[in-house]
């Protein structure tokens, strides 16, 4: 299943580099986004080297079905609008 990444966890005055807000399609509602918890998402980076970060969605984010996924690594700023892979 595919996601795409929303933008960094972010707070009024601090951004959180390994956390990221995910959307999961066909995923409107709170407890829609509660079954996602605890599995784990693959992003690959674009390029010829093609790295992957690995993470897991720790929990909800909202009431429209978003999802806060924590990163092994930090994300570049190229991840917002790309595509991962919830598996």
């Amino acid at each position: 299943m595919e996601g795409t990444i929303v933008g960094f966890r972010r707070g009024r005055r601090t951004i959180y580099s390994t956390q990221m807000i995910v959307e999961a399609p066909d995923c409107n509602t709170k407890e829609k986004a509660s079954q996602f918890v605890s599995k784990t998402l693959v992003w690959t980076s674009p390029g010829k080297l093609k790295k992957q970060i690995k993470g897991t969605i720790k929990t909800t984010h909202g009431n429209k079905g978003l999802l806060r996924v924590h990163f092994e690594k930090g994300m570049p700023g190229q991840s917002i609008n790309t595509k991962v892979i919830i598996s």
